[in-house]
């Protein structure tokens, strides 16, 4: 899982929350069923069975991978419309081109990550490179879908190439936590994802025995997803594995502990960590849109259907 990293992370600026920060308590913690996406690749949604009250203003989000291809395996999405959120895909490990019908595009990997404000509506595409589909090889990474307030459902459509390169990177006080923040700030620092919808996404990789306790801000709700290892989380150091959701409740700090022992094939405790303010606005949600009403939905599909939201390019380049 190499994503981005460095040799010592003492070198970085520290993060710790106060000591009389308020810890947020666990208040559930779910396993993510698996399933196929696309054109048939795996993956694990993260938020199924979580109340949308605990993940607003994110609606879903899915693991894809960890997997290793052989050659002619590698698998992507046809084109398919959006309307009214952002989707975020960060890979770590493999290769994933995307282009949208509004002329965004790019190649991401290892540590890369692909920002899609789809707004008012666009059709896009992800798929390997024909160089990975060739050969096989190791595919690994999330796709997140964050809400757009009403007042912004409808904005122009917009595209950011995050390189990995571009990650804020913080480590915890004994340097045991590797922390790259994606999106939104930590303890003052800021991430590069331009956000509409105020949000904080942060890769942590924590060390066999290691500990972290962050800030975390207090309008702001609090996610933790574990892509590989093992671990506790809260104060009360309940159990987590690959695969699972911890919610976490109230307060103004987080905790996150990696086992002494970790799984043979992953070396330290990998999470993601989300917060976000809550939108607190009615959800029509159905396939590819995320909007208000039932109304705003039906005039999504006729959009689409009447080519109002783009159309596919002759040449896609994939």
């Amino acid at each position: 899982m190499p994503a981005v990293t460095v040799e010592n992370p003492l070198t970085l600026p520290k993060v710790a929350a106060s000591g009389d920060a308020a810890a947020r308590p666990v208040l559930a913690v779910t396993t993510a069923p698996s399933g196929f996406e696309g054109e048939g690749f795996p993956v694990r949604r993260a938020f199924a069975g979580i109340n949308y009250k605990h993940l607003d203003p994110f609606i879903m989000m899915d693991q894809m991978g960890e997997v290793e291809y052989a050659a002619g395996e590698p698998k992507g999405t046809p084109w398919h419309p959006h309307r009214g959120f952002e989707t975020v895909t960060y890979l770590i490990d493999g290769t994933f081109v995307h282009q949208d019908s509004n002329g965004g595009g790019g190649t991401i990997r290892n540590g890369d990550t692909q920002w899609m404000t789809a707004g008012s509506g666009l059709l896009h595409i992800e798929a390997p490179p024909e160089s990975l589909v060739m050969s096989g090889g190791l595919f690994h990474g999330l796709q997140l879908w964050v809400n757009l307030p009403k007042a912004d459902k409808m904005m122009d459509p917009r595209y950011q190439d995050i390189r990995g390169g571009q990650v804020q990177l913080l480590a915890s006080l004994d340097g045991g936590a590797l922390l790259r923040v994606i999106a939104g700030e930590l303890d003052g620092h800021e991430g590069p994802g331009i956000t509409h919808t105020p949000i904080t996404m942060i890769h942590a990789t924590v060390r066999p025995g290691a500990e972290v306790t962050l800030p975390w801000r207090e309008d702001f709700n609090g996610l933790a997803y574990v892509l590989a290892g093992r671990g506790t989380v809260g104060a009360e150091r309940r159990p987590v594995h690959m695969g699972q959701t911890a919610v976490f409740g109230t307060g103004s700090s987080l905790t996150v502990r990696a086992d002494e022992k970790q799984d043979g094939n992953t070396p330290d405790l990998e999470v993601v960590l989300l917060g976000g303010r809550p939108i607190r606005e009615p959800m029509a949600h159905y396939g590819p849109f995320v909007m208000n009403s039932q109304a705003e939905l039906k005039q999504a599909f006729e959009d689409f259907q009447a080519g109002r939201l783009g159309t596919v390019p002759a040449v896609h380049g994939m």
